[in-house]
């Protein structure tokens, strides 16, 4: 019998509570190839993450937290490394890390990443896609990937079961590219809010689609 690895008692470098207190548009290129680990009861997996969107509370119109705070979406509002967990298209569930400070109700959706650790128990929670490639590229991917749902919102993403190991430096502006966001309806979906950040020439970040009310005829 194979027991799964136990998460460390500490899960986070010092300092990167307050690396993470800060704007999503600051915060979004210390994510990007960052390792966020998920421990349960089948064993760890950990995901590489090559793309994020911002959002930015009250002053975004693809936010949902643009009219305020309600159940739903409280734990955006802080505080900075923890999860906003949301369900959407009675189907899928996404994963957000908070940053700023309390009430501030900024984060960073998880959109893409690559797999590095217990991959045949991704492969399980996604049912064996055609590639790995596939296995978290997408929002709702990489949260079923990570064995992660609604009881998991507002949970400490820099303790257990959790890790969150942030590179030592931001990426440098040359090292990302930057662009409107996926799938958002609205202004908010417009080139008026280039708020997706990922590492080009990664096979595992998603595929641009503008939101429904953005499309061409």
């Amino acid at each position: 019998m194979v027991l799964p690895t136990p998460p460390p008692s500490s899960s986070a470098p010092a300092g990167t509570r307050d690396r993470l207190s800060v704007s999503a548009l600051e915060a979004a290129p210390l994510l990007l190839g960052a390792t966020l680990t998920h421990f349960d009861d089948d064993g760890p997996v950990s995901v590489r993450i090559t793309e994020v969107e911002a959002y930015l509370g009250p002053v975004d119109p693809g936010s949902h937290a643009f009219r305020g705070r309600t159940a739903r979406n409280d734990s955006m509002f802080g505080p900075a490394g923890h999860l906003y967990v949301y369900f959407t298209y009675g189907m899928h569930y996404c994963v957000n890390v908070v940053c700023g400070t309390d009430g501030w109700a900024t984060g960073l959706l998880l959109r893409a990443g690559e797999i590095t650790g217990g991959l045949d128990l991704a492969r399980h929670r996604r049912n064996t896609p055609k590639t790995d490639l596939d296995l978290a590229r997408g929002p709702a991917r990489l949260a079923q990937a990570l064995g992660l749902d609604r009881r998991y919102d507002g949970a400490d993403a820099l303790a257990p079961p959790f890790t969150l190991a942030l590179p030592p430096g931001p990426v440098p502006a040359s090292g990302y590219s930057t662009g409107p966001r996926v799938g958002v309806s609205g202004p908010g979906g417009s080139t008026d809010y280039p708020w997706r950040f990922w590492l080009p020439g990664e096979p595992t970040v998603s595929r641009y689609r503008p939101g429904k009310s953005l499309k061409g005829p």
